[in-house]
């Protein structure tokens, strides 16, 4: 006699299933990348899918595509032997990432000027804009800086929006994806140089001026504004480069090859 199969999962167990898959691989990418940002595993080292399944404690799938976002995001990068090795970045690479994202950006503000935004979204960006400028006046006399880097990351964020291009919204999220590239990345060693909240000053007007721009429908303005916007990162990251102390500020900067290392 043949055995009964066994009965299908309901709706509610295919959905549980899935979340539990979802949530493994979550936890695999953001333990993994927790390992290659603080340089428990460094630049050059192998990295496999059974070495990482012992480490993180999850099975083969999520680990592996664990490993495949990673390589999306450029921290890790294939051999030709098999498997992945964490990726090292020269200096020019990192400030390379910078203009790249801040060109992305530039086009972004762009093609929300010329293509026109609506009254609510622009006053939504810009009721970011003045809780940013509370931010930069503390009563008591000390700037929060964890908020100044969550409302920066959130107005470069509805920037984005602004534009309505997916396709280049994509392109900025993979440009963000290096943890020493996204727009707030060197906040903390910009806040931390002499005359540091001046040029937190000057990119809040920044912020102002492109927001302007694209409410006025001056496309090149716009894109011009953000282009110089990401050469205040370039100009941290140089000062960063020089100070082992500013290099521990940076995300990543374990991966980051210093020409002259102390």
């Amino acid at each position: 006699m043949s055995e009964a199969p066994s009965p299908p999962l309901d709706i509610g167990q295919a959905r549980g299933a899935n979340e539990r898959a979802v949530t493994q691989t979550l936890r695999a990418q953001l333990e993994l990348r927790k390992l290659v940002l603080s340089g428990e595993l460094a630049p050059g080292d192998r990295v496999s899918e059974l070495q990482m399944v012992d480490r993180l404690g999850v099975s083969r799938t999520p680990v592996r595509m664990a490993l495949v976002r990673l390589e999306e995001e450029g921290l890790l990068e294939a051999i030709p032997s098999g498997g992945f090795a964490v990726k090292a970045f020269t200096e020019r690479e990192v400030l390379e990432a910078i203009e790249i994202r801040g060109t992305l950006e530039g086009l972004a503000a762009r093609f929300a000027a010329e293509r026109g935004v609506g009254r609510g979204e622009l006053d939504r960006a810009a009721r970011c804009l003045d809780a940013l400028d509370e931010v930069l006046r503390p009563a008591g006399g000390e700037i929060d800086l964890s908020r100044y880097v969550a409302l920066n990351a959130q107005f470069h964020d509805l920037l984005v929006g602004l534009a309505g291009s997916e396709a280049l919204a994509r392109q900025i999220q993979r440009a963000c994806a290096l943890p020493f590239a996204s727009p707030s990345a060197l906040v903390p060693v910009q806040s931390g140089a002499p005359g540091g909240p001046h040029i937190l000053a000057i990119a809040q007007d920044q912020h102002r001026c492109v927001l302007a721009a694209i409410e006025r429908r001056e496309g090149t303005r716009a894109e011009a504004i953000m282009r110089e916007h990401a050469r205040i990162a370039h100009r941290n990251l140089e000062r960063a480069l020089s100070s082992q102390g500013m290099m521990d500020l940076v995300p990543g900067s374990a991966l980051i090859k210093r020409r002259f290392a102390p």
